[in-house]
């Protein structure tokens, strides 16, 4: 599976992005998936992840701002971001596991090559 993930850029305080992965090399309705994101100096982080039958999760620092969705004809998966924070500048990674759906970078089969989100004042 390969994973192209694109959309990040430069906003505001406030303002919004929406990131895109999209899949190829297998079944993408069969793929769990997921965002994590890295900022400098610190761990990869859990972002939120969507599970085949479309069910969402968010960690906390992004519920009511953040929507992941999926479009299984398009073999893409979205993070929508709304009301961008300082804390929200990483690298985003999109990535998909084959067999479950978690927060643990760990258990994801394939990764995308991540795209930068900066939010300034």
């Amino acid at each position: 599976v390969q994973l192209q993930a694109s959309g990040g850029g430069l906003v505001q305080v406030g303002g919004s992005l929406r990131l895109s992965c999209t899949a190829s090399g297998r079944t993408f309705n069969s793929l769990r998936m997921g965002w994590f994101r890295q900022a400098p100096g610190k761990e990869r982080e859990y972002v939120s992840a969507i599970s085949r039958s479309s069910g969402t999760y968010y960690t906390d620092s992004v519920k009511g701002r953040f929507t992941i969705s999926r479009d299984n004809a398009k073999n893409t998966v979205y993070l929508q971001m709304n009301s961008l924070k300082h804390e929200d500048t990483a690298v985003y990674y999109c990535a998909a596991d084959r067999s479950r759906l978690g927060t643990n970078s760990r258990s994801y089969d394939y990764w995308g090559q991540g795209t930068q989100v900066t939010v300034s004042s």
